[in-house]
């Protein structure tokens, strides 16, 4: 999707964190590049940031802010099991804005306004309508 519509003036950025299970051990340089070899990543990747918690980036407390969490939908058996995976391991990210896994994601128009937030079981083509009306606009 991201090729198709770069050239619209569409552009992902990928913002590395390890605070999901240690999933991104290693050096921001380590991270972009297993996102090359492992998903085939085009797009820019930034230095790695915490999300969550005091030493979460500016920008997610932005995000957060703009676009709250929408809650769980239990009949998600994906949902469902993240939120089980969440009480037992970090609690505190069960209440409020907090991003809640790795591959949350948001959608933000060109003049920086955030449009929406998708959770990571929240797949791209799922929200391809969204990113076209940005486009035609």
């Amino acid at each position: 999707m991201y090729k198709k519509y770069h050239d619209q003036g569409f552009e992902i950025l990928g913002f590395p964190c390890n605070q999901f299970d240690q999933q991104e051990p290693g050096t921001s340089d380590e991270a972009a590049s297993f996102c090359q070899l492992n998903y085939g990543v085009t797009f820019p990747m930034f230095a790695k940031i915490d999300v969550n918690g005091k030493n979460a980036h500016p920008l997610f407390e932005y995000l957060k802010n703009e676009a709250p969490f929408r809650g769980f939908d239990e009949s998600n058996t994906a949902e469902k099991l993240l939120k089980i995976k969440l009480a037992n391991e970090y609690p505190e990210w069960l209440v409020g804005n907090d991003i809640k896994w790795n591959f949350t994601k948001y959608l933000i128009d060109e003049n920086g306004q955030v449009v929406n937030r998708y959770e990571p079981w929240d797949e791209p083509i799922d929200f391809e309508q969204d990113i076209q009306k940005l486009l035609k606009n």
